[in-house]
């Protein structure tokens, strides 16, 4: 029997290390499948000796991801054992792998943004901004120092916490374990890249569908609060001004309706979520998101010239 191959730990802070560049390659296309590829490169010549072999690795990993770059590395940890036991004969398939990816970057991005964006990098700003406006040059030396080591320190630590536990999925293969952990994955992932679209994806139709001229004394008189201001009562102006609008009263002679709004009441965040089936079935269907980026430029700017968007 072969004796089993396995990576070593001074294999695993390799990968660890170049994790660090996630974002070197990063593309339009599929965004950090460069740096991720070239963060799995040593495990892949560790693990698989023949050429053939690890080309058909490198290539399961150049597939589409996209993550905070710092809560990579539980996903590279995950990856890092499922390649080990499938280097050494468990059949762990190709659609697995990359379903584990797929699964957890959504979920584990929103939670690195929070955590490290919104809450160590300013503590440790604030940190060294108060030191180095007090003349000291540890201030920005400081930053330097603690914020990457915190950084690193996440990423070694959570990279062995996903090897660890990807160590334990696949010793249950044949049961089935992986296969529903990847399911479960891809259904979180799914449910929150789902739940940004109404945020992120923004459709505007403007043709005006109804103008209505609103009733004397239901909409904000500004040229009157304008002269008031201009008569040097401009706090009583602003407060007049104010207390119409939270009376209710329209802020315009007149109200406009759009085909947006009138979509809006009906069905709210429809033809966001309408374009976002088309895409997802376009690169269903193999077109390149690079076409489909392209597609949506010009439907956008023709959209626009002729009033439509």
């Amino acid at each position: 029997m072969a004796e089993k191959i396995a990576l070593s730990k001074n294999d695993r802070f390799s990968v660890c290390w170049r994790s660090t560049f996630l974002q070197g390659s990063w593309n339009y296309e599929r965004m950090q499948n460069g740096g991720y590829v070239y963060a799995m490169i040593p495990a892949i010549k560790k693990l698989y000796k023949n050429k053939e072999d690890q080309v058909a690795a490198l290539q399961r990993h150049l597939e589409f991801f996209n993550t905070q770059p710092f809560v990579a590395s539980p996903i590279i940890g995950v990856n890092l054992a499922l390649e080990e036991e499938r280097a050494n004969g468990a059949t762990v398939e190709d659609e697995a792998i990359q379903g584990v990816k797929v699964g957890m970057m959504g979920p584990l991005a929103g939670v690195g943004d929070p955590v490290f964006w919104f809450t160590v990098r300013p503590i440790l700003g604030a940190l060294g901004a108060g030191l180095a406006l007090s003349g000291n040059l540890l201030g920005p030396i400081l930053f330097f120092v603690l914020f990457n080591a915190i950084r690193f320190g996440f990423m070694w630590y959570t990279q062995e916490f996903g090897y660890t536990a990807g160590t334990a999925i696949t010793k249950d293969l044949s049961g089935g374990l992986l296969q529903k952990i990847t399911k479960g994955a891809s259904i979180l992932g799914m449910f929150v890249l789902g739940s940004l679209i109404q945020r992120w994806v923004s459709i505007n139709f403007v043709p005006v569908v109804s103008t209505i001229t609103n009733a004397e004394g239901s909409y904000i008189d500004w040229e009157a609060l304008g002269d008031m201001a201009q008569s040097g009562n401009f706090g009583q102006a602003m407060h007049d001004a104010i207390a119409q609008a939270n009376s209710g009263m329209y802020m315009d002679p007149t109200r406009v309706t759009t085909l947006q709004d009138n979509l809006n009441s009906l069905v709210p965040g429809l033809m966001p979520l309408l374009l976002t089936f088309l895409c997802m079935w376009l690169l269903k269907k193999k077109v390149s998101p690079i076409a489909i980026i392209l597609s949506l430029f010009v439907v956008g700017i023709i959209g626009h010239l002729i009033g439509l968007l």
